[in-house]
């Protein structure tokens, strides 16, 4: 008796051993298999932005001005839908309350589609794909303002005479990155988008749309030789009148970064009028006034036309703390030197932290459309991420 019963104890402790053999050698139906962990509909939101305070001064024989100023201030958010949908929303809440160009402004408001490497999908309000200056960070761009070409002729104060909307516009883009080498690094990348073409927070108003696109190549690492082109136009109108000033642009790009070291060189030109004013508010919405220059004899230029150059390094003295620079700025608004405006700029950069810089420059300018050209600038700036 005592055998059976050792016996039938021994089969009750191996029957799960033996259940575990069999789900091993393939029998599923005895375990359920773990139920699959799901994407989250939503990430973790990102909060963050930064602010930049300045203080400059003027040096001219006309009267000479200084001034404390609060550049930016800047609050955004950012996350993911469903893992392959970025977003971001960001606002700029420094300004006053009268006018488009400097109140608080919603500056960003897009959502990407990421999944492919080779082609996302990006809708919304955002920078334009113009040069290799426009999207960069202020912070990042390192000097006072960005350059007068990418200022005039990518929408900052664009020469048309658009409201200031900091280089972007509303629409859809595709973009992307292929043709990897042996290490894996991408050689190509491309970017073309369509937009109203009337800046940010504007409906259009001619119905025409701007195509604007560019490709680079990056044959090593760090390194990009681009060329951009946009086509479009900017549009007011005065009751049941309404003037289309074309726009026809084209960049060409080259810049090696690496770490705190960047080199960075950009031709602009465009071919197409400007309003006389900047619209800023609806009582000048009607102002169909085309902006006229005139040399120093007082004869009119022909102001179709306007180009730029600039060239730029930044290159670090002690690494991730201190930084030197120096930057040849050029605009001619007529394409011409008569009214060429040039600046020379040095200056020093130092870090703190990755949360804090101050950024100094000196400036000398030649502008040829006053009557004592030279003048000279000193520039301080403090910036700080959030």
């Amino acid at each position: 008796m005592n055998r059976i019963l050792l016996t039938l104890l021994a089969v009750l402790l191996l029957c799960p051993t033996i259940a575990a053999m069999e789900v091993e050698a393939g029998d599923t139906t005895a375990i359920p298999p773990p139920p699959k962990e799901k994407t989250p509909i939503f990430t973790k939101p990102k909060f963050s932005g930064f602010a930049m305070a300045s203080y400059q001064a003027t040096f001219q024989k006309t009267g000479n001005t200084n001034s404390f100023d609060i550049r930016l201030v800047r609050a955004s958010i950012e996350g993911r839908i469903l893992n392959d949908f970025y977003y971001k929303i960001q606002g700029q809440i420094n300004g006053n309350t009268t006018t488009l160009g400097s109140s608080p402004r919603l500056v960003d408001y897009f959502m990407e589609w990421q999944k492919l490497e080779f082609l996302k999908i990006k809708l919304g309000q955002f920078k334009r794909p113009f040069t290799f200056e426009n999207p960069m960070n202020p912070i990042d761009q390192g000097f006072m303002s960005y350059s007068q070409p990418v200022s005039k002729l990518s929408g900052f104060s664009d020469r048309t005479g658009e409201h200031a909307s900091n280089g972007r516009d509303i629409g859809v883009q595709l973009q992307g990155d292929f043709l990897k080498n042996s290490s894996g690094r991408n050689l190509l990348h491309y970017q073309v988008g369509v937009f109203n073409g009337q800046g940010i927070n504007v409906k259009d108003v001619d119905n025409k749309k701007d195509i604007i696109g560019g490709i680079w190549v990056m044959p090593i690492s760090g390194m990009r030789i681009g060329a951009f082109g946009w086509e479009g136009s900017y549009a007011r109108k005065s009751g049941s009148e309404m003037v289309r000033l074309n726009k026809h642009r084209y960049a060409l790009s080259a810049e090696y970064k690496k770490d705190d070291l960047q080199l960075r060189a950009e031709y602009i030109h465009s071919t197409g009028k400007g309003f006389a004013t900047t619209y800023q508010k609806i009582d000048n919405a009607g102002d169909l006034t085309i902006k006229t220059y005139t040399d120093k004899d007082g004869n009119e230029i022909a102001n179709d036309k306007a180009d730029g150059f600039y060239a730029l390094a930044i290159v670090p003295i002690l690494p991730g703390k201190l930084m030197a620079k120096a930057r040849y700025d050029l605009y001619r608004p007529t394409a011409t030197w008569g009214l060429a405006k040039t600046n020379y700029e040095v200056g020093i950069n130092f870090r703190f932290c990755k949360y804090l810089e101050v950024q100094t420059e000196y400036a000398f300018t030649n502008d040829r459309s006053l009557e004592n050209h030279n003048y000279s600038s000193v520039f301080v700036q403090l910036s700080i991420r959030y």
